[in-house]
This record gives structure tokens, sequence and C-alpha cells, in this order.
């Protein structure tokens, strides 16, 4: 006969209480999950912190959490789940109700923004609000704020005033971070500090259109919930009665007004449990706050902290070289990623001697995992940013691999490499209309009307780049005649294409800062383009290369109804997070490129940089490879030496195999 057990449990009073009997549930918990699973899955009240480390079955948890504390009694509708995305909620719904039965359906689940326009239109008179209130999504916000900056005298022909998209974006950043317009215009647009008065007159027109004409935008949903939370009365305990637990999904990607949201909603009850893993918390520039998970513990009583650490996905060596990078980290909470599947093969670090070997050995590789049976569908190339793929795609275009691309945009569709291109493609054939009304685009004072007069005269050779402009009478004090010079040029004399690419530049660069409002951000795009250019000796194949059928192509999504389709997936770090392939490789990892170098001006930023190596890393179940090139083109020094990350300069032979790459003569 089994003797029952008791144990003795610290609440907000001390008492005994018996532990769950296991065999009334329908579910066997015990069973189906690990220890360190079970035990959160299991935790009733109180305040649960989850440190979820990649792989180790958060969602799973988190699933079965719901249906345990249905199966206790708990009204569904007592229990709140929020996410990052509605189809998160869904799926854990979804999984939830396949798991036990159609109650777990009834849970409140979604994101921050969908559960806030119910509680307001509930419980709007409370705050001072119209139930009927108008959604505005970011379209639209970046509309209205248009329609005020382009009134009241704001914009003048003396300077440049910034753009209705990055206006929203620094009042969006400025709301749900915390920190003053003032100081994100310092820190990332320095070049508007001169029109801070006219940007701070803008915000304050915005908000007042918006509460005169009943306008709610999505981080308004936000700013009010806390507001209402934050109030307190007879509504407010209404709500939070309902409420009896609180869950968070993905917490480290809050941001500070969401982290009041969650404690605002556990006031009363005190019953929240937030999952997350600090060690991935890698979209600050978002708004989210990596401290907020840091801090957790601070913020909220007797919070107890629970950590997954059995992973499923990947190899034992893959896990022991992310253990190794994140265990660098600075602030963190320790954890050792750990697995059953085995040690696999040791990552490679691949150092090669141009940024194109790099390209041409990936391409090998990968043709090589597929002659092993690794379909296309289960390899990923992984990067810091959108650019530094551009080689590889014409690699991969070349060698008849198709691909998506996922975060940032693809080489042809950059609008300022678009630019660059469209000034070769005049120099190599004058009659291309559309790369002609591209670039006259560029000059101030030319607008749709403009360009096609001009493109009318070329067309009928009363003006050309044939001949010199001073030889043509129209060109007389013409405001285009630097623009024909250039052209003329660049048609003339036996340029290289890199010389060629550089003569553009040299004269596009004002026009570059005046036409995008994040210059500094896209300029290493133009950087990395010089790199390419120095692979080639004829302006004619690079242009050809870049219009290969594939590389425009691959940007449309594969056919969700052709399953026989087969692509390689090339994706930013960032859009990869959550997902996993068979073989991964990690590329430009680089001083200066991975961390970048704006990172390292900070230590919050480069942390940053090596959670996303951390993130990198994890993707992969079986091969891991990361990949640098030791000689990269700079603009201004001309082909360098460049130095590995630090992320990865340190790692020794038995957590990775270190391999030289040179091109064989």
């Amino acid at each position: 006969m089994n003797q029952k057990k008791y144990t003795l449990k610290r609440l907000g009073q001390t008492g005994l209480v018996r532990q769950t009997d296991e065999a009334r549930f329908i579910i066997n918990y015990q069973e189906e999950l690990n220890p360190s699973q079970f035990e959160a899955a299991s935790a009733v009240k109180g305040c649960f912190l989850i440190i979820a480390g990649a792989g180790t079955g958060k969602t799973r948890t988190l699933v079965y959490r719901v249906a345990r504390l249905i199966e206790l009694g708990h009204d569904p509708n007592s229990i709140l789940l929020l996410t990052f995305t509605r189809k998160a909620a869904n799926e854990m719904m979804k999984r939830a109700s396949m798991l036990l039965d159609d109650r777990c359906s009834k849970i409140r689940g979604g994101t921050f923004h969908s559960f806030a326009n119910l509680t307001l239109r509930k419980y709007a008179r409370a705050i001072g609000l119209d139930s009927s209130f108008t959604i505005l999504d970011q379209g639209d916000s970046a509309d209205v704020i248009n329609l005020i900056r382009s009134q009241d005298g704001f914009i003048t022909k003396e300077k440049r005033f910034p753009n209705k998209q990055t206006l929203n974006k620094v009042f969006s950043l400025s709301v749900n971070t915390g920190k003053k317009v003032e100081e994100i215009i310092e820190n990332d647009y320095p070049h508007f500090i001169p029109l801070l008065d006219k940007i701070l007159e803008i915000n304050k027109i915005f908000t007042e259109y918006k509460r005169r004409n009943n306008l709610l935008d999505y981080d308004d949903l936000l700013v009010y919930l806390r507001e209402f939370l934050n109030k307190g009365g007879p509504a407010v305990k209404a709500l939070l009665a309902e409420i009896k637990f609180v869950m968070v999904d993905e917490y480290q990607d809050t941001n500070h007004l969401q982290s009041e949201i969650v404690k605002g909603l556990s006031q009363y009850n005190k019953n929240v449990m937030v999952v997350g893993d600090d060690s991935q918390a890698i979209y600050s520039f978002r708004g989210a706050d990596f401290h907020n998970i840091m801090q957790f513990p601070s913020l909220f009583d007797d919070v107890k902290i629970i950590k997954l650490e059995e992973n499923y996905r990947s190899h034992q060596s893959i896990l022991d070289f992310a253990n190794r990078i994140n265990d660098a980290a600075v602030e963190k909470y320790k954890k050792d990623l750990y697995s059953r599947r085995g040690s696999g093969q040791l990552p490679n670090i691949v150092a090669a001697s141009t940024e194109n070997l790099q390209s041409k050995f990936i391409v090998e590789k990968i043709l090589d995992l597929r002659e092993e049976g690794i379909p296309l569908k289960d390899i990923a190339v992984l990067f810091r940013s959108s650019f530094f793929s551009f080689d590889l795609e014409l690699e991969l275009a070349k060698a008849n691999v198709p691909f998506q691309k996922f975060g940032g945009m693809k080489f042809v569709e950059t609008a300022h490499v678009k630019d660059i291109m469209a000034f070769l493609r005049i120099a190599i054939n004058p009659k291309d209309v559309i790369s002609w009304y591209r670039v006259l685009l560029l000059h101030e004072g030319v607008g749709p009307k403009t360009a096609q007069r001009i493109l009318d005269e070329l067309a009928t050779s009363r003006i050309t780049i044939k001949a010199e402009p001073d030889q043509q009478p129209e060109f007389k004090h013409h405001k285009l005649s630097p623009l024909f010079y250039l052209l003329y040029e660049l048609q003339k004399k036996k340029y290289t294409p890199s010389e060629m690419v550089q003569r553009v530049y040299d004269y596009y660069w004002d026009l570059f800062k005046s036409n995008y409002d994040d210059w500094n951000k896209r300029k290493k795009d133009l950087e990395i383009f010089q790199n390419i250019v120095e692979n080639y000796t004829s302006v004619d194949t690079l242009l050809s290369d870049m219009a290969i059928e594939p590389i425009i192509e691959s940007v449309v999504d594969v056919d969700a109804t052709d399953k026989e389709e087969e692509y390689l997936t090339l994706s930013t770090i960032h859009s990869a997070k959550g997902l996993e392939w068979h073989s991964v490789f990690i590329i430009h990892a680089v001083e200066g490129y991975f961390p970048s170098a704006r990172s390292i001006e900070s230590l919050e930023t480069l942390e940053e940089e090596r959670r996303l190596m951390y993130v990198a890393s994890t993707r992969a179940k079986n091969n891991l490879f990361i990949t640098y090139p030791m000689n990269l083109y700079d603009r201004e020094a001309g082909m360098t030496l460049s130095k590995p990350s630090r992320f990865i300069s340190d790692i020794t032979p038995d957590l990775a195999e270190g391999w030289l790459l040179e091109e064989d003569y």
C-alpha cells in the first residue's frame, strides 16, 4: 500500500499543503515532461520566472501548464496568456485543446495589443475614452503625421525634414522604451538635432489630433491600458477579480511599457508566470528591454526561478559551442544546455582568403550536403545584416541553387544599390529609360514632369552623354550638367568596374545623404557592393549577373501549394529566431561586421551582438559552420586584412575545428 506524502510549503501564510495526487489527472504530466518542465507546468500560485534555453520545449511547457490549471478546476476565463503574435497564442490554445479538451480554447489568449483593445472597449468610460475609438495601423499613423508635417510651415527648402516613416518610428520608440524623443534623435538621427523643436511640436499636434478625433494607434492601446491598470478603482478590481493567472511568453522581448502592464495585471492576485531566455534577447531596435527579464525577480515578490536546460534540437557539440559563447556574457542567468542526441560533429570555423571564396565554399558545401540527402529546405545561411549575403546570392544564382531570403532586402531590391546600378546601366546603355528616370528623380528640383522633358530631349538627341556637356548649348548654367559630365566620363574612359563604381560613389554621396534619412545605416551596403565589384573585370558581366533570373524571382515566396519546390533559406539572425535547420552556416564572423562596428561603442549593444551569435548557433541541429573572409574591401583603405569576430577568436579546438580556405591556382 502506497503511503501518501505530505510536505511543508511556505505560502502567504504558512500551512500544511498536501501534494497533488497525480492520479486525478487525465494527462500523465510526470511522464510527458522532463523534471524541470514538470516543475514549471505544475506551478500554481505565486510568481515564476521560467528561463527556457534554446530548444528546451518552452511552448510544450506552457501548453501543459494551461491544461493542468484547467484540470485542477480553474475557470479557463481566469487564465490570461499573453504572446507576441496571434499565431503563437492560437497555436498554444489549439495544442492545449488537443491535449485535454475544448475548455483550453476558452482561456484569454492573445497579443498585448489585442488584449488591450478588448479591455479598453469594455472599460472605456473608466479611463475617459469613447468605446467606439478607431485604431490606426502604422500606415495610417504615418499618413496622419505626414498631414501635420506638410502644414504649418514645418518643411522649408533650406533644410531636409525627416519623412513620415522616420517620425513615426521615433515617436513609437519613445513611447515603448520610455526614452525622450530628444534622446532618440540625438542617438539615432543626430543630423536632425537642429530640427528638434519642430519634431517635438509635430509629436504634440499628433497626440492632440488623435485624442480629438477618437483615434488610438498601436502604442496608445498599451499606454491607455497601463494608465487604466495603474488608476485602480472598481473597474480595475472587476477585471482583475476575473483574471487569476497571468502567463507571458517570450518575456525577454517585452518593452518597458509591457513590463509595467504585466506588473499592473498581477497587482492583486500576484500569480504571474513569465517564460523567456535572457540569452535570446535580440530585439532592442524594436524597443525590447533586456533588463525586464533580468530584473523580474526584484520587481515581483518571492519569485521562483525554474531553468529548462535539456535541449531537444541539437547535438551536444553544438550546444557546447553555444554554451561557451554564453559563458562570456557579462549579465546572464547561468545555464548549461545539454542533449541526449549524442555528441555529433564539432562545429567548423572556416577562414576564407576573400569574401567571394567564402561564398564559393558555402555553395559547394550546400551542394555536397544535398548529395548526402539533406534537402535544401533543411539548410540555412544566417547573417548579422542583410547585405552580408549579396555576394553569396550571386554565386547561388550561378550554381542554380534556389533560395528564399528573409529579413532585410534582396540585393537588387535595396533602393540605394538600385541607384548605383542605374548609373552603371546608363553608362553601358544610354537608351535605358528606366535607369534614366530613377537617376534624374534623385536630384533636388527634378520631379516627374522635368524628368520626362529631359527624357524627351535625350530621345530626340537634343542632349546626349556621348559629347561633353560644354559642347552642348542646352547645358549652359544647367544644374544637371555635373550628372552629364559624370555619365560622359563613364562611357568615354576605359575605367575598370571598380574605378567606375568609385566615380559613381563620389558623385552619388551627397544625393544618397539627401534622399535617405537612414543613410548612416545604409552606407555599409555600398561598401559591400564595392567588395563584390572587385571580382569583376567587365561591367557588362557585373550587370548581367545582377539580372540573373533566380536573384529577382526568388523574392517571391514559393507557392505553398507546390510541395515539391525546394529552396535554401537565407536569413538575418533576427528573422531566424525560433526556427531550426539540419545544417546552418553563419557567415561574415568578422570584427566590425559581427559584432558590428557601431555595437562596439557600448557594452549593452556589444552584449546583444553576443546573444545574436548564441541564437544563430542554436538554430543548428546537426551541422554548424561559421565562416569569415580574411580580406575585405574598405572604401577608403582598399583591400584590408580582417580580424575574426571576438566571439570565435578564443574558441578552443575541443569546441570547434578550424579550417583555412585558399584558392587553388
